[in-house]
């Protein structure tokens, strides 16, 4: 399998960086264990400086998000991306509600760092996912049951079958890829377009890195993603999920979100 961004979203968007994770045995996943709690409390404590200290939309991490979704002719206050969604949400309600023990954890990473997470089923993938701009044939599965065609030019996450995992970039997730009680094996990726994207994403990577073997969750590969460096490539032992045909997977290297958002969500001023 694969994850990567098309020439013309780094054309568009030169400083994008992320950070790309393959996991397996999501199935096994935990969250009351000791080092668990004290890992997500430490991480919450984080949100909680960050939001005495700036409004989401003076978070430099954010504001860029909001640039770049203004330039995509989208309005930033209808149209936000997954974290500012879920620090929004957290600073009106001081919580979140529980969906799953792996998108527990990328949600409160996710508000810790002010960097939104996808996290998707690799079953539900068909080869791999490519970042890129949609040409209306796509099809995005709605956590309402619905089904929609991106617009023509919107930034999507599509794999190899036509569907659409997420629409207006970090704005929403598919329902058809949303990790469930029955993921095991998962694609996490985390994005970020402001000036210090690069050490903010290494700190997250190293976060996760160390978060997610706690959970009992098992790293296949990652890779950081830059402009020198623009495709993770990975496979699961006894083939990879989907159907697809994907080269030899590369190593995690550690030193170099979903549910209801890591699913982004739709929120208005």
């Amino acid at each position: 399998m694969y994850f990567t961004h098309a020439d013309p979203v780094w054309n568009a968007h030169p400083r994008l960086r992320a950070v790309t994770l393959a996991v397996d045995g999501v199935l096994g996943t935990t969250s009351g264990h000791e080092s668990g709690r004290e890992r997500r409390e430490a991480l919450t404590a984080r949100v909680e400086e960050r939001l005495a200290a700036a409004s989401e939309s003076a978070m430099p991490e954010i504001a860029a998000w909001r640039e770049a979704f203004s330039r995509m002719g989208l309005k930033p206050t209808q149209y936000r991306c997954a974290s500012e969604a879920l620090l929004r949400r957290y600073r009106k309600e001081r919580n979140l509600p529980g969906f799953h023990p792996l998108v527990d954890y990328l949600n409160v990473v996710s508000m810790a760092f002010a960097i939104p997470i996808a996290v998707f089923d690799c079953d539900k993938v068909t080869d791999g996912i490519t970042v890129r701009h949609a040409d209306g044939s796509e099809v995005h599965r709605t956590f309402q049951g619905e089904t929609e065609h991106p617009a023509p030019e919107e930034i999507v996450f599509t794999d190899a079958a036509g569907h659409a995992h997420s629409r207006r970039w970090t704005f929403r997730q598919s329902a058809l890829s949303v990790v469930s009680k029955e993921t095991d094996r998962a694609l996490i990726v985390a994005e970020a377009l402001h000036p210090t994207a690069a050490e903010d994403l290494a700190a997250l990577e190293r976060e996760l890195t160390a978060g997610l073997p706690e959970a009992g969750v098992r790293i296949v590969a990652a890779r950081r993603i830059d402009t020198t460096d623009r495709r993770l490539e990975f496979s699961y032992a006894g083939g990879d999920p989907a159907g697809g045909n994907s080269a030899v997977g590369d190593s995690a290297r550690g030193d170099s979100v979903r549910g209801d958002s890591v699913r982004r969500d739709e929120e208005t001023a």
